[in-house]
């Protein structure tokens, strides 16, 4: 089976849709996605900033009506035992929000098919040619529910993640920053049910310790995030792969043992995951680009996953609509940004583990020092 399409857009997380549901007034757009279904997701937050990202699509009010949890409050000890808050109104966008993944993902994938874009689930790339002639086009091969299917297409964006599975048969090579991972679990938030802390307040909460760094927030529904971060070959990282052995060290650390006395000790729900720093060699080539984790993938740390995606995607689907209509300098204009991004994360991510020096002959730390 043949398709073809002015654009194919490889992987239906946020970066992907946004891209797409850009797109799609103005192109032909296909987007194949692995996943036969929106999976599940931990919970993430959005920053308040993101607000100004949906305005310029088009899409807060839908956003705001579905009600996601708001980012009202963070407490955190970074850089000394002394607890420290702040809350969202010292934002001049407001407040954030913690997001139900499943349904935020689902939703930008419908908002992309109602404007147009068509969509394939279940669908991994096998393999990727740029063919000269006439007119120049990507002849991709597809298989999408155990059976070959060639796409051609005039240009591709890779919105495949961490994978970057398009960049790379591209020529592209991607690049860690450094060996973060994270093990994570979902349990009953046991504060919010006996009131002792309340979903309607939107708390967070970011506490450093000798090996890494926890986090933890409130969900919808009455549960509760927890996640420990820390590097794939220190032996902390252990106790991030077995839910029992991450709650036993979540015990050691005072704040968070005092939120484990308040909620119950199973997990509904657990993982275990790459969370480092890393970036593509090229995020552009000949009629293609990547968005999101796909070109960038930033430390959880920064709390810019998420807006990276779709800003990254709103900017490619820009690039891209100049690029086939013509303007030849679109997809360095699109690196370039993608440097510029880069660059400035860099600094800010550094300044943040700076912060910390409580634990100087710690291998985690020294390494983010050096």
């Amino acid at each position: 089976m043949r398709l073809q399409a002015d654009v194919l857009v490889l992987g239906g997380g946020p970066a992907g849709s946004t891209a797409a549901l850009n797109l799609a007034p103005h192109a032909r757009v296909l987007l194949a996605d692995k996943r036969a279904a929106t999976g599940s997701r931990i919970g993430e937050s959005l920053p308040a900033a993101a607000g100004r990202l949906l305005r310029d699509m088009g899409l807060e009010p839908a956003f705001l009506a579905q009600g996601h949890l708001p980012c009202q409050h963070t407490r955190s000890t970074w850089g000394g035992a002394t607890a420290l808050e702040q809350d969202a109104m010292r934002n001049l966008d407001g407040h954030g929000w913690h997001l139900e993944r499943d349904r935020f993902d689902a939703w930008l994938l419908e908002v992309a098919q109602q404007r147009g874009a068509a969509v394939l689930t279940d669908s991994r790339l096998a393999g990727a040619q740029w063919e000269e002639g006439a007119q120049p086009r990507w002849r991709l091969e597809l298989m999408r529910q155990g059976r070959p299917l060639t796409v051609e297409a005039r240009a591709v964006i890779d919105a495949s993640g961490r994978n970057s599975s398009f960049s790379r048969h591209a020529g592209s090579q991607r690049h860690a920053g450094d060996k973060l991972v994270c093990g994570w679990l979902l349990g009953r938030d046991g504060a919010a049910a006996s009131n002792a802390g309340s979903l309607a307040d939107g708390s967070s909460e970011l506490h450093a310790e000798a090996e890494g760094w926890w986090y933890t927030s409130a969900l919808p529904d009455g549960r509760r995030l927890l996640a420990f971060y820390t590097d794939a070959d220190l032996a902390a990282a252990l106790a991030a792969r077995v839910p029992a052995l991450l709650l036993a060290r979540a015990a050691s650390v005072p704040a968070i043992a005092a939120l484990l006395q308040k909620q119950g000790t199973a997990a509904d729900e657990y993982g275990f995951c790459a969370a480092n720093s890393t970036a593509l060699s090229a995020a552009s080539g000949k009629a293609w680009l990547a968005v999101g984790d796909a070109a960038l993938a930033f430390d959880p740390l920064s709390s810019q996953g998420l807006f990276n995606a779709l800003y990254t995607g709103l900017a490619g689907a820009e690039a891209l609509y100049r690029h086939l209509h013509g303007d030849s300098t679109a997809l360095q204009d699109y690196q370039d940004e993608i440097g510029r991004i880069q660059r400035a994360y860099t600094a800010h991510r550094d300044i943040w583990y700076g912060m910390e020096r409580r634990w100087s002959d710690s291998p985690f730390w020294q390494r983010r020092h050096s």
